[in-house]
């Protein structure tokens, strides 16, 4: 069966209303709508959402059989659903704390419970409708649990995770009490959107604070598996709104507009009602701009249009009662015979009406408080034919990161967003041309069919980069094949990690000293006169003596600084120094000093610093900090920054386990070859040594080598299986 996108949304891309005893069904204008048009109508692809209404069970067939002709796949959810996973926790948890209006979000048990339960009735109807080799493109904060509960049935699947609105900061996100389910729910898709990059660095600093992952970049390794974090900035249709304006019903419009208002300047306010629009401080910037610059009165308007919106709530009831009263006062106060300062409207319009408001309107005013994109702004401009007009855009806009040739503002500066509008309603038009055709490319070239492209090409990048990296559990048949060509070997060579493979992790690095199953294993392997064993290590080399002198064990310390066949004396690397030790030394003391928990470990050819008994989160900020200070220093110097387990190692760039494991098979000719290693200055190794080696990971699957086992008890299972081979 040829694969398939499957696209899924709180909403299907219908409207759906019963009249007469009988469902009808209109497509929706919306932009996503728009925007996925283009794949879910396609061949086998399907959109799995919720109609928009309770339809009776008994009914249910009758609706499916319907909208399955459209490719559309319905999710039937109860009133009390709606109500409590919908208007309760998507809304009332989720949309008041990313938009940080957190005294308006109420915590209810029952909400997150019916959030769960609904999330789970969207992944049994995906997984009905998932085979292998589909991809699914899950959208928007109602579904954030989605793509881990299609994650858990369906291990292999693609999963792509898109947000519409803005990600909180990590000090606001932690006010939920369920943060932690929500992130690990995020965590099954391949790649999570959003709109501009300040929403990426909020998810990954919440992702890896809350949910201790690991993260590079925009890369994190959650569960063995990488997920990116990227931003899509959303486009809209700009052909659609550019053309609309030629259409006959729009031309009257447009008409009509101008036939109301004369030569007045009109300012153009449009937006659905809610707290994050910033309406009232649009008011109160209007209001003193009639104030302080009186010349303006009878000379300029505010056409605004409020879309209704959960009016019955309480907070909305109460915003839509001061917009109404604020725009009452200030039509009181400043209107004459002829003319009223706010043309006010709570009701939505037709698109045709719209584009000639967007066309007509000398100023567009958007300003929200908190948005995640805002395509207001961008129909506007797209609808801005003749390249004149001005656009008045919040920085608080994720369309401001794009739209730089709008007047940006505070939203919260009444002030500044006042003389904005006076600088608006005065600039020449031949300022008015260049930033509108400069905001004209962004919005033709960056439109929704782009962003649509780019996604879904970096799902499908994202999908070939895991591949690539992953890596096979050497589970019984692996280790039976390692088994049976170290059995039928002559000449061996295991080159052996210490901390993180033969033992387990500790975050006092002076206790974790071999114990007797260890020595054991390796007094097994040791008495075999084909295999050489080499203890292959960052550890100081007095530490590995201690240790491993008495046996027969060839070492390799420091990444290579020093190096000891078993029946020869330490010899260091030629041509070492350790002259740059003071300068880096310096740097990390003042870093030590401002971080506690974190030391400094001195050893012959290199420096480590130690951050594993740091406050989670702190050590990671104190080692990117050293990173940015000591990079240029480093490759002045000639050296080399080793990131890997909570420490940070500077060292001579010739000191290396790559080349140090080359040197110790120089003219030697092993017909076999075991590399085991658990840190990133092991990856030098794996990519080193020969392709038919045996290399393995220990404690993840995504590495250069070609197997993984779990953990240090995993590793000396294999090394006991070797030893019991028969020969």
């Amino acid at each position: 069966m040829k694969s398939k996108t499957i696209i899924v949304s709180n909403r299907l891309p219908v409207k759906i209303v019963e009249s007469d005893g009988r469902y009808e069904l209109s497509p929706s204008e919306g932009g996503l709508a728009t925007g996925l048009g283009s794949i879910y109508k396609k061949g086998d692809n399907i959109w799995i959402g919720w109609p928009g209404l309770d339809v009776p069970y008994e009914r249910q067939d009758e609706v499916r059989g319907q909208l399955e002709a459209l490719n559309l796949i319905p999710v039937f959810l109860t009133t009390e659903e709606i109500n409590l996973y919908y208007e309760g926790f998507s809304n009332e948890v989720l949309w008041p704390v990313f938009h940080y209006m957190v005294t308006y979000a109420h915590y209810e048990q029952s909400y997150w419970a019916f959030y769960q339960s609904v999330n789970k009735k969207f992944a049994e109807v995906v997984i009905d409708h998932v085979v292998e080799g589909d991809t699914i493109w899950v959208h928007d904060y109602q579904l954030l649990l989605l793509p881990g509960l299609i994650r858990e049935k369906e291990a292999h699947v693609t999963i792509g995770f898109f947000q519409h609105i803005p990600f909180p900061s990590y000090e606001i996100f932690r006010l939920i009490p369920w943060r932690e389910e929500i992130i690990n729910g995020m965590f099954g898709a391949d790649l999570i959107g959003f709109h501009t990059f300040d929403d990426v660095r909020h998810f990954l600093s919440a992702a890896s604070k809350i949910v201790l992952s690991k993260f590079a970049d925009n890369v994190i390794i959650h569960n063995e598996r990488q997920i990116v974090v990227e931003s899509f900035p959303m486009g809209i249709d700009d052909q659609k709104y550019e053309s609309l304006v030629s259409e006959p019903a729009v031309q009257e419009n447009i008409k009509a507009i101008r036939e109301s208002f004369g030569d007045q300047k009109i300012i153009l306010s449009i937006d659905r009602l809610d707290y994050s629009k910033g309406i009232l401080q649009r008011l109160l910037a209007f209001e003193m701009l009639l104030q302080n610059y009186p010349e303006y009165i009878e000379k300029i308007i505010l056409y605004m249009i409020v879309v209704p919106s959960r009016d019955t709530v309480p907070q909305y009831k109460e915003l839509r009662e001061q917009i109404d009263q604020l725009v009452g006062n200030i039509n009181g106060r400043f209107r004459s015979l002829s003319w009223a300062p706010i043309h006010y409207f709570y009701r939505s319009f037709p698109i045709e009406t719209l584009s000639a408001l967007y066309y007509s309107a000398d100023v567009c005013l958007v300003t929200p408080m908190r948005d995640g994109m805002n395509l207001v702004s961008k129909e506007y401009v797209a609808s801005r034919s003749n390249n004149d007009g001005v656009l008045i855009l919040s920085e608080m806009a994720g369309a401001s990161k794009e739209l730089n040739d709008a007047l940006i503002v505070n939203p919260n500066n009444i002030v500044q967003t006042m003389d904005t509008i006076v600088k608006a309603i005065n600039m020449p038009e031949r300022e008015q041309q260049t930033r509108m055709k400069s905001m004209r490319s962004v919005v033709k070239k960056f439109n929704i069919h782009l962003w649509v492209k780019n996604f879904m090409e970096k799902l499908e990048e994202v999908k070939l980069m895991q591949a690539a990296l992953l890596t096979k559990y050497a589970g019984s048949s692996i280790k039976e094949e390692i088994s049976r060509k170290y059995a039928e070997s002559n000449t061996r060579y295991l080159f052996l990690d210490y901390d993180g493979t033969l033992v387990g992790f500790n975050s006092d690095i002076d206790k974790a000293s071999p114990d007797d199953e260890l020595y054991e294993i390796l007094e097994n392997l040791t008495r075999d006169k084909l295999n050489t064993v080499v203890i292959i290590s960052g550890r100081k080399h007095e530490t590995l003596q201690e240790w491993f002198g008495h046996l027969n064990i060839d070492m390799i310390a420091e990444h290579g600084a020093w190096q000891k066949h078993y029946d020869e004396d330490w010899k260091s690397l030629p041509l070492l120094t350790d002259q740059w030790k003071q300068d880096i030394r310096a740097v990390l003391e003042t870093y030590t000093d401002r971080t506690p928990g974190s030391f400094i470990e001195d050893k012959s050819y290199s420096l480590v610093w130690h951050y594993r008994k740091v406050e989670e989160g702190l050590g990671d900020l104190r080692a990117h900090e050293i990173i940015n200070h000591l990079k240029v220093t480093v490759s002045n110097k000639g050296l080399q920054l080793m990131p890997g387990n909570k420490v940070l190692e500077f060292k001579n760039i010739e000191v290396n386990k790559g080349k140090a494991a080359l040197f110790w098979l120089h003219e030697k000719d092993p017909d076999f070859i075991l590399a085991l290693g658990d840190d990133h200055t092991d990856e030098d190794i794996f990519k080193a040594l020969p392709q038919d080696a045996f290399t393995v990971k220990v404690g993840g699957n995504i590495s250069a080598a070609t197997y993984y086992l779990r953990n240090p008890t995993d590793v000396r299972s294999l090394l006991k299986k070797l030893t019991a081979t028969e020969i």
